[in-house]
C-alpha cells in the first residue's frame, strides 16, 4: 500500500512538473509577429492574467516566471489589432513611474498588478512588489509605494531576499 501511494505522488510530481515545463516551453516558442490580432494572442497564449483599459487601446497582461518575474504586455487597438508586445518588469519602464505624479492605474498601466501589496501603517504607505531580473540577470525586488491618494511617494530596488542564501536573510 504504501509503495502504491508513493507512486502516486510520483506520477502527480511529475505530471505537473510537466505542464509547469510545457507551459514554459509553449511561451518561449510563441512567435511574436505571428500574433497580428487579439484573437491569435488568445488562442496562442490564452486568457491574460489582467486586462487594462488605456484610452482607445488596451492592454493584455500576462505574467509568467517563478514569481511572476516577468510580465508581458500586449497592446491591442480598437479594431483589435495587435501594437505592441513587451517585457515590462525592466529598469527602464520602472524608470516611467514618477513619484508625486504616477497614480495606481499608470502604475497597474505601466507594469501590471504587483506580485504582492502590504500596506505600512506606521509610514501610512501602501507598497505594490515586483519581482523581476534587474538587467536579466539579478534576482531583485521593486517595491513602489502608494500615499492614501494613491499617488506613488518612493520606489525602492534591492535583492530579492527569496532568493538570498539563509544565512544572509534577516527577518
Amino acid at each position: 500500500m504504501k509503495k502504491l501511494k508513493m507512486n502516486v505522488f510520483a506520477r502527480l510530481a511529475s505530471i505537473s512538473l510537466l505542464a509547469v515545463l510545457s507551459a514554459c516551453a509553449s511561451w518561449s516558442s510563441v512567435d511574436i509577429a505571428a500574433l497580428q490580432t487579439e484573437t491569435d494572442v488568445l488562442a496562442k497564449l490564452g486568457n491574460p492574467t489582467h486586462v487594462y483599459q488605456d484610452g482607445q487601446t488596451h492592454l493584455l497582461e500576462y505574467m509568467r516566471g517563478r514569481r511572476a518575474q516577468a510580465t508581458h504586455m500586449v497592446r491591442v487597438a480598437a479594431d483589435g489589432k495587435v501594437l505592441s508586445y513587451e517585457q515590462v518588469l525592466t529598469d527602464q519602464k520602472f524608470a516611467e513611474i514618477k513619484p508625486g505624479v504616477s497614480d495606481k492605474a499608470a502604475v497597474l498601466r505601466i507594469l501590471g498588478a504587483p506580485y504582492e501589496n502590504v500596506y505600512y501603517s506606521r509610514v501610512e504607505l501602501e507598497a505594490w512588489s515586483y519581482p523581476y531580473k534587474e538587467s536579466g540577470v539579478w534576482n531583485s525586488l521593486m517595491a513602489v509605494y502608494f500615499d492614501h491618494a494613491g499617488i506613488v511617494r518612493k520606489l525602492e530596488n534591492g535583492p530579492d531576499p527569496v532568493f538570498e542564501p539563509r544565512e544572509r536573510r534577516r527577518f
